[in-house]
């Protein structure tokens, strides 16, 4: 059984409520019906319900939830709560009631509230439009300053990682992360490689240069970072600064790092800015022929996920999965 199989397999098992906020997109309708079907959540598709329902019967299907936030019987609840959260920054009670009828905004509310495990945004619009009720509703988990993203790599016939499995970050969203912040986006990271992919995470911060081998101010940040992220989570197996030969390659990493407990074996590679980190997992993907899962939203105190607007039915299918698991 291959990696997202299993994570299918997990999500079938813990039975989560999955909000789609973007019911009016076709592909997320046949992904919230693929869903429910096979057990993997019990999916809510937020839109006009005609036109949901319209959309269903293109596709020959009727049995999945449907909530229209503009006459939702949990509306003025919501906008009341929001308007709680929300007032010191001078949002009314008149705002939020506009707010929850975004289909965003209500997702995040369903969330918050407990009445949802988790959403997944993204497909019809923008990250901006995705993140923005989250962060300003869900905000981060308790000591995570920052929502990242990572990417869960299964490269084929490699010994290499957790047997070809990798955790890569950040490679969708922060371009040029502080120490402070890569400290974070380690620290999730392994969280994210525990959760998904069962994962003992041993967590290598990257860089150009192994244990002092070469002196600059980029290399001081990682240096910094791993410093950070250890008082963060002192039991995390985790090192740096280390070159990616000396991360993963065992007799690279015995030779340039030898007093390591990570060099050699880390399955989690934290990049040290955004363009390493896109243009790594894009090699791996291409040239050693990889899986790519995700990209996979972290840092957020409740699960929230963003896709790409280019993102297939079989996609959203699986981001779905990732987030109750996320939620469990």
């Amino acid at each position: 059984m291959d990696l997202i199989e299993r994570i299918r397999q997990k999500a079938s098992q813990v039975e989560k409520t999955i909000v789609l906020p973007e019911g009016r997109d076709e592909r997320v309708v046949k992904a919230a019906v693929i869903a429910k079907e096979q057990g993997l959540a019990r999916p809510i598709v937020l839109g006009n319900r005609a036109r949901v329902e319209k959309l269903l019967g293109q596709i020959g299907a009727t049995e999945v939830d449907i909530i229209d936030p503009k006459q939702a019987e949990q509306a003025e609840s919501y906008a009341a709560q929001l308007h709680e959260l929300r007032k010191k920054r001078g949002v009314s009670l008149e705002d939020a009631r506009e707010l929850v009828k975004d289909p965003m905004y209500f997702a995040a509310m369903m969330v918050k509230t407990g009445d949802a495990d988790g959403y997944v945004g993204g497909i019809a619009s923008t990250t901006a439009d995705t993140f923005r009720p989250a962060l300003q509703i869900i905000r981060t988990a308790p000591g995570i300053p920052l929502v990242s993203s990572a990417f869960i790599m299964v490269v084929p016939d490699c010994s290499l990682g957790a047997d070809g499995v990798f955790i890569m970050a950040d490679c969708a969203l922060n371009p040029d992360p502080s120490a402070e912040q890569l400290a974070a986006i380690a620290v999730a990271s392994a969280r994210t490689g525990e959760i998904l992919a069962g994962l003992e995470p041993r967590v290598a911060m990257l860089s150009f240069s192994t244990k002092g081998s070469a002196q600059h101010e980029l290399v001081d940040k990682v240096v910094e970072a791993t410093k950070i992220a250890k008082e963060m989570d002192p039991d995390l197996i985790l090192d740096g600064e280390l070159q990616l030969d000396a991360a993963i390659v065992p007799s690279v990493g015995a030779s340039k790092a030898p007093d390591s407990p990570v060099a050699g074996k880390a399955n989690v590679l934290v990049f040290p800015d955004l363009q390493s980190a896109n243009i790594g997992y894009k090699l791996v993907q291409r040239l050693a022929k990889a899986e790519a899962i995700g990209p996979v939203s972290q840092g957020m105190a409740l699960p929230v996920n963003d896709m790409s607007r280019g993102s297939s039915v079989e996609e959203i299918v699986n981001v779905i999965a990732i987030t109750a698991l996320q939620g469990a």
